[in-house]
């Protein structure tokens, strides 16, 4: 067995999907294909079932994708200690953070570290707090960013900086603070730092998140944003993301005061830290 061959193989079992496997690897459906095959040939082992149009993997399949990432997860570790011994001239650091910080505290971070260290490959994914936390915990990602608190005892965690969520509806309609719990909201998923943190502000204000008349509940901050200028609901947002909107009188901001909430980067307490992760922690400690 090869390392291309692991890869396509895991491609294949996450995806169960040939083509879809091809796309992601810049490779053809029938390298695929043959890779796959040349596999079961050698090892005389059915990896996949062809169900319908689709493939499925078998139990042995199963059983192979488990020892298969544990191979690569230990691969990946190999590639980092030798990077780690070229003084940060090449390395890869993988990164993942919720919506608000990848979208708008993370980039300018990310352009900066990269143009300190050139020959560093960041690999930036976007989920939300739960997500971040498991991909930190399984090994996923180095280093994880999420809004607001966590209580994870595999994970170690550090405040970077601050945010402020505002409650906003659009400019022109009425919408009182002594009504909060009577308006018509949209919600982020559960799972999400700003949706746990307004749930929070909101018991703090004698308000039962639970009474709340949530009207949608949709998976990012941008839908968020543009269900909310259509008029007649309210969300809570950070306030970089709906500055502009309100600058512009497109948006107006309740009198409705929540509190801060950090800005948390997580990493695991057992595991390794590259070089590369130790320099980019403290690279944003620097640039908070």
């Amino acid at each position: 067995m090869t390392f291309e061959q692991l890869v396509i193989f895991i491609a294949t079992a996450e995806r169960e999907h040939l083509t879809k496997a091809a796309q992601a690897l810049h490779l053809t459906p029938s390298a695929v294909s043959a890779s796959i095959k040349a596999l079961e040939t050698f090892y005389a082992v059915k990896l996949f079932d062809r169900v319908g149009r689709g493939i499925q993997l078998t139990r042995e399949g199963k059983v192979l994708l488990k020892e298969a990432r544990e191979t690569l997860a230990r691969v990946k570790e190999t590639q980092a200690v030798l990077a780690e011994l070229g003084n940060l001239k090449t390395g890869t650091l993988d990164v993942q953070a919720s919506q608000t910080i990848a979208n708008y505290w993370l980039p300018s971070r990310l352009l900066g570290f990269s143009a300190d260290y050139p020959g560093i490959h960041v690999n930036l994914t976007i989920g939300n707090t739960a997500t971040v936390a498991a991909a930190v915990i399984n090994g996923d990602a180095e280093l994880g960013f999420i809004e607001g608190a966590l209580d994870e005892p595999l994970l170690s965690t550090t405040t970077i900086t601050s945010d402020k969520l505002v409650v906003v509806c659009k400019a022109g309609t009425e919408q009182p603070k002594d009504e909060l719990a009577s308006l018509k909201w949209i919600m982020r998923e559960q799972g999400s730092g700003t949706r746990s943190v307004l749930e929070q502000a909101l018991k703090e204000l004698s308000v039962d998140p639970a009474t709340l008349d949530v009207r949608f509940v949709l998976p990012s901050n941008e839908a968020l944003l543009t269900a909310v200028l259509q008029g007649g609901c309210v969300t809570a947002l950070s306030r970089m993301i709906v500055a502009p909107f309100i600058e512009n009188g497109q948006l107006r901001v309740l009198d409705v005061d929540l509190p801060p909430r950090r800005f948390t980067l997580l990493r695991h307490k057992e595991r390794h830290r590259t070089a590369v992760a130790r320099e980019f922690e403290a690279y944003c400690h620097v640039h908070a």
